[in-house]
C-alpha cells in the first residue's frame, strides 16, 4: 500500500460504510438489493451526507469570498505602491501589508477552496471503491464495509444498461451503447452544472468594484476552465462516479441560488433585485431595520430641502409680478 491508498484508507472505509448503510435502508423499504436504481439512490445518499456537512464550511467560503471582494480597491492600492519594485524587501513588506488587508476583512484565499477540497478525498476514495468492485466481485471477496456478496450484487446491478462501475472508454460487461450514451448524458450534464453555478455567482453575485478587479478576470476564466476539465476528466470516471459528482453540482447550484437570492453581495445586481423585492412588500432594504430606513429617507429629503433655491427672476418679469400685486 502506498503512501497515497494509505492516506485513502479511511475516506475509503467511510464511503463503503455508509454505501452500506443506505444500501441496508432501502433494502429494509422493499427496494431490490440487486438493482441498479437502489445502488444510485445508495451514491445519491452519499453525495447528500457529504454536502450536508460541508455546508458550515460552504458559509465559511462564501464570507470569504465577499472578503476579498471588498478589499479588492485596497488590493489594487497596495499593487500600485509596490508596481515595478522587484527587491526581497519591497516583496515581503507587500506581502505582510496583504496579510493585514486579509485579516481586517476576515478574508482567506484558501477558503475559497474548503469546500471542494474536503470532496477530493471522499471523491476519490469512491473512485477507488467503485474500481475495486470488479476484481473484488471475481475474487469472492468484500470491500471494506461491503461484504462479498453485497459486493457481487454491486457488481452485477446496472443502470438502464450500464454497469455502475464501467467508463466512457471502458464500458465493461454491460450493454456498450447504453453505457456510453449514459456516460456523455452524465458528462454534459456535470459540466453544464459546474458552468450555471459559477456563472451566477459572477453575473449576479458581484458588485461593480469587484468586476473591475483582477479577480474576476480570474473567475470568468475558471467559468470556462472547470466545466472544460470536468468533461475531459469524466471520461475516465466510472457512472458511479459522475453520478455523485452530478448530484454534487447540482446542489452547489441551488444551494448558491438560494443564498444569492436571499444574502446578496452587498452592491450586487442580486443585492438591487432582492431590495425591488423587499419594496413591492413595504419592507425595508437588505440589511437595514425599519428604524434605520426611515431615518435615511428623511435624511435624505432634509438634504433635498435644504439643496432647493429659489430660481432667479429677470427684470421683465419683476416690473410684470409687481403690476399684477398693483392690480390685485
Amino acid at each position: 500500500m502506498n503512501l497515497f491508498e494509505l492516506i485513502l484508507f479511511p475516506f475509503r472505509w467511510v464511503v463503503s460504510a455508509v454505501l452500506w448503510v443506505f444500501h441496508e435502508l432501502l433494502t429494509a423499504v422493499g427496494m431490490d438489493p440487486a438493482a441498479g436504481i437502489t445502488w444510485v439512490l445508495c451514491i445519491v445518499g452519499l453525495t447528500l451526507v457529504m454536502r450536508t456537512l460541508t455546508i458550515p464550511l460552504f458559509l465559511k467560503q462564501i464570507k470569504s469570498m465577499r472578503g476579498m471582494q471588498e478589499l479588492q480597491p485596497e488590493m489594487a492600492k497596495l499593487q500600485a505602491k509596490y508596481k515595478g519594485k522587484k527587491d526581497q524587501l519591497s516583496r515581503q513588506a507587500m506581502a505582510q501589508e496583504q496579510m493585514e488587508l486579509y485579516k481586517q476583512h476576515g478574508s482567506n484565499p484558501f477558503s475559497a477552496c474548503l469546500p471542494i477540497l474536503v470532496q477530493m478525498p471522499i471523491f476519490f476514495g469512491l473512485f477507488q471503491v467503485l474500481n475495486g468492485v470488479p476484481t473484488s466481485a471475481a475474487a469472492g471477496e468484500g470491500v471494506h464495509v461491503l461484504n462479498a456478496a453485497t459486493v457481487q450484487s454491486f457488481n452485477e446491478a446496472t443502470f438502464f444498461g450500464a454497469p455502475l462501475f464501467s467508463t466512457l472508454l471502458n464500458p465493461g460487461d454491460g450493454n456498450h451503447v447504453a453505457t456510453v450514451v449514459l456516460a456523455v448524458v452524465m458528462i454534459i450534464a456535470m459540466s453544464a452544472s459546474q458552468f450555471f453555478t459559477q456563472k451566477q455567482l459572477t453575473a449576479k453575485n458581484m458588485s461593480e468594484t469587484a468586476k473591475a478587479s483582477p479577480m474576476y478576470r480570474q473567475q470568468q476564466m475558471m467559468l470556462y476552465l472547470f466545466p472544460l476539465v470536468f468533461a475531459i476528466g469524466g471520461i475516465n470516471f466510472p457512472i458511479g462516479v459522475l453520478i455523485y459528482w452530478t448530484v454534487s453540482n447540482v446542489w452547489s447550484m441551488g444551494q448558491q441560488w438560494w443564498v444569492i437570492r436571499n444574502n446578496p453581495t452587498p452592491g450586487s445586481q442580486a443585492e438591487q433585485e432582492l431590495n425591488e423585492r423587499r419594496a413591492a412588500k413595504g419592507l425595508p432594504p437588505f440589511g437595514k431595520t425599519r428604524e434605520e430606513h426611515e431615518a435615511e429617507v428623511e435624511e435624505q429629503r432634509a438634504r433635498a430641502a435644504a439643496g432647493q433655491r429659489q430660481q432667479p427672476v429677470g427684470k421683465k418679469r419683476q416690473r410684470q409680478q409687481a403690476k399684477k400685486k398693483q392690480a390685485g
